[in-house]
């Protein structure tokens, strides 16, 4: 899908598509490498056998679902900016999940999601997530061009930056905050799909991706009218207060 309105070319598309590929793929790597030498380490003090393994996995698997989502909308987001070209954004962060996926299952870091209806919810998640991303990426290159990928570098940077905090200090942020990101919405997506139990939380976080997608296209298939805005950040106040609330949050 591509924008059915003229906007200015990109500037500095090189840059734009060098940015995505190092939040995307690079740092993501890089975090996948380490948690990987981390296991190895871990492996060696806790001894060799299958409780070893298990104890590790349980420990890192709730690092892969911020992961492939931040990964995800690095490639989606600024990959749809840099190009105004909605389906490859989608295709780029349906890639880079897979790929990212793939290489923690190899290194060791998660166990493969064998059965049917595991693999059908994790391909959901991604390509609801993918699809998210990439429209706020469509109306940046509308709305911002003709730096459209730079609003979208920093609006990755700024949830990136929540979202390693909340790892890394859990408590450290309100959890309404946390509920206001879709970064966060495509996670508890994916962590509820990898791990087989898809809770209602995962379902409401789903919901509010494709609500905030469907807003978000809105405003760009009806750009420059402004006031389509109010329809979008009312949709992503109201989806908000929804995955906070099937959280027992409120």
């Amino acid at each position: 899908m591509k924008l059915s309105h003229p906007f200015d070319p990109p500037r500095w598309p090189f840059l734009g598509w060098s940015t995505a590929a190092i939040a995307g793929v690079a740092a993501p790597l890089i975090v996948l490498w380490v948690l990987a030498q981390a296991g190895a380490q871990a492996g060696a003090q806790l001894g060799a056998g299958a409780n070893a393994e298990v104890s590790y996995e349980g420990a890192i698997a709730p690092a892969l679902a911020p992961l492939l989502s931040l990964g995800m909308m690095g490639v989606g987001m600024i990959g749809a900016a840099v190009t105004g070209r909605l389906w490859v954004g989608t295709a780029l962060a349906a890639a880079n999940a897979a790929f990212l996926a793939i290489l923690a299952i190899a290194l060791g870091l998660i166990s493969a999601p064998f059965s049917a209806a595991a693999m059908i919810t994790v391909i959901a998640a991604v390509s609801i997530a993918g699809f998210s991303f990439s429209a706020r990426g469509a109306l940046f290159t509308r709305s911002a061009s003709p730096l459209g990928w730079l609003v979208a570098v920093g609006v990755v940077a700024g949830e990136a930056a929540i979202l390693v905090t909340a790892f890394v200090r859990p408590g450290a942020l309100p959890d309404w905050l946390l509920a206001l990101l879709p970064a966060q919405w495509a996670s508890i997506a994916l962590q509820s799909a990898l791990g087989g139990n898809f809770t209602a939380q995962a379902f409401a976080a789903m919901a509010a991706l494709l609500g905030t997608a469907a807003a978000t296209l809105l405003v760009t298939y009806l750009w420059p009218r402004r006031w389509t805005y109010s329809i979008m950040f009312t949709t992503w106040l109201a989806l908000s207060a929804l995955v906070w609330s099937s959280a027992g949050l409120a």
